[in-house]
C-alpha cells in the first residue's frame, strides 16, 4: 500500500508541488500580516495542493484516450508521456479512481472552508473544478499556460487571502501575478523541452503553435520580464525596495535561456549543475535513467521559483518591519 502510494504520488508530478507550496508560503504570510485566519490558510493548502495533483494526473488520463490512438504518441516511451500506463503498471480506471479520491479530498476541504469564511468559496471552488477539469483540453490547444496563470494566480492568492481575511485585495492581486509568472514558466518549459513530441503526437501546445525554436526559447525571456515588470509595480506600491530583490533570479532566467538554445541543439545535451540550481531530485537515478536533459532544464525551472518567491517573502517580512 505505502509503495503504491509513492507510485501514484510520483506519476502525480510531486515535484512540481514545491511551487504550489511556495505561492501559498507567499500569499500566506501576506495574509498574516492583515490577521488572517491560520487554520483556514493551511486547509487552504491541503486543498490547493490535492486540487493540483488532480489536475496532473487528468491531463494524463485524457492526453492518453486521446492520443492512445497514436503510433508516434505509443512509441514515445519518455516518462513525461504517460509511461507508467504504457507499460501496465497502472490502468486507465485506477487513473481515473486516483483522480476521484484527490477531487473528493479537495471537495471536502471546499465545504469545511465555506462554512468557516463564507459562501466565495464557493464561487472560487467552481472557478478551480472548471480549470481542473477542463485542462487537459486547454492544454491541447496551447492554453495550458493561461489555465495556470489563472488557477495558481489569482485563485490561488485571492482564494488563499479570502479564506483567511474574509476579503479579497488588489495588493494580492498584483502579488499573485508577479509570482505566477514563474509558475507558468515550469509548464512553459516542459512544453519547450516536449515541443518536438508534441508536434508528433498531434498536439496543439503554444510551443507548437510558434513552431520556431528561436521564438520558443526567446518566449522565456518574455514570459519572465513580466514578473520582473511586476516587481516594480510592487516596488512602487509599497514603496519598498526589496521587491527588487527578485530580479537577481534574472541571471538564472538567462543560464535557463541559454540551456534551452543547447538543447534544441543536442538534445542529449546534460546541462552543467551549479549549486544554486539545486535540488534535482535523485541525480544519479535521472542520469542513469537517460532523461539527465530533460529533467535538469525542468527542475531548474522549478527552482527558479522557489528563489524568486524566497525574495518576495523576504521582501514582504521587511515590509512588515517597517509598517
Amino acid at each position: 500500500m505505502y509503495k503504491r502510494v509513492l507510485f501514484w504520488l510520483g506519476n502525480s508530478r510531486l515535484f512540481s508541488l514545491p511551487m504550489t507550496v511556495m505561492s501559498w508560503i507567499v500569499v500566506f504570510i501576506y495574509a498574516l500580516k492583515d490577521g488572517g485566519n491560520v487554520v483556514n490558510g493551511i486547509l487552504a493548502l491541503i486543498g490547493i495542493a490535492f486540487a493540483h495533483l488532480a489536475t496532473n494526473l487528468f491531463d494524463d488520463y485524457v492526453d492518453y484516450r486521446s492520443l492512445s490512438k497514436e503510433d508516434a504518441f505509443m512509441e514515445n516511451n519518455e516518462k513525461s508521456k504517460c509511461r507508467y500506463i504504457k507499460e501496465d503498471k497502472a490502468t486507465l480506471n485506477e487513473l481515473l479512481g486516483v483522480v476521484i479520491v484527490y477531487c473528493s479530498i479537495a471537495f471536502i476541504i471546499g465545504v469545511i472552508l465555506t462554512f468557516r469564511s463564507g459562501f466565495g468559496v464557493v464561487l472560487l471552488a467552481l472557478i478551480g473544478g472548471g480549470i481542473v477539469l477542463s485542462y487537459a483540453k486547454l492544454s491541447s490547444n496551447g492554453f495550458s499556460e493561461l489555465a495556470v496563470g489563472t488557477a495558481f494566480g489569482p485563485l490561488l492568492f485571492e482564494g488563499t487571502y479570502y479564506v483567511m481575511c474574509k476579503r479579497f485585495s488588489p495588493e494580492v492581486f498584483i502579488l499573485s501575478v508577479a509570482v505566477v509568472v514563474f509558475t507558468v514558466g515550469l509548464v512553459y518549459m516542459n512544453n519547450v523541452l516536449d515541443y518536438e513530441k508534441d508536434i508528433e503526437c498531434g498536439k496543439k501546445s503554444l510551443c507548437c503553435r510558434l513552431n520556431d525554436t528561436n521564438l520558443i526559447a526567446s518566449g522565456l525571456l518574455v514570459l519572465y520580464s513580466i514578473g520582473y515588470l511586476m516587481c516594480f509595480v510592487l516596488t512602487f506600491w509599497f514603496k519598498n525596495i526589496f521587491y527588487c530583490l527578485p530580479m537577481i533570479t534574472g541571471v538564472l532566467v538567462y543560464q535557463l535561456y541559454n540551456s534551452v538554445k543547447t538543447f534544441y541543439a543536442d538534445k542529449n545535451n546534460i546541462p552543467e549543475i551549479k549549486w544554486w540550481n539545486f535540488p534535482m531530485g535523485n541525480k544519479t537515478n535521472i542520469i542513469k535513467s537517460g532523461t539527465a536533459p530533460f529533467y535538469f532544464r525542468l527542475y531548474f525551472a522549478r527552482n527558479i521559483m522557489i528563489w524568486f518567491s524566497v525574495f518576495i517573502i523576504f521582501a514582504i517580512f521587511m515590509q512588515n518591519s517597517q509598517a
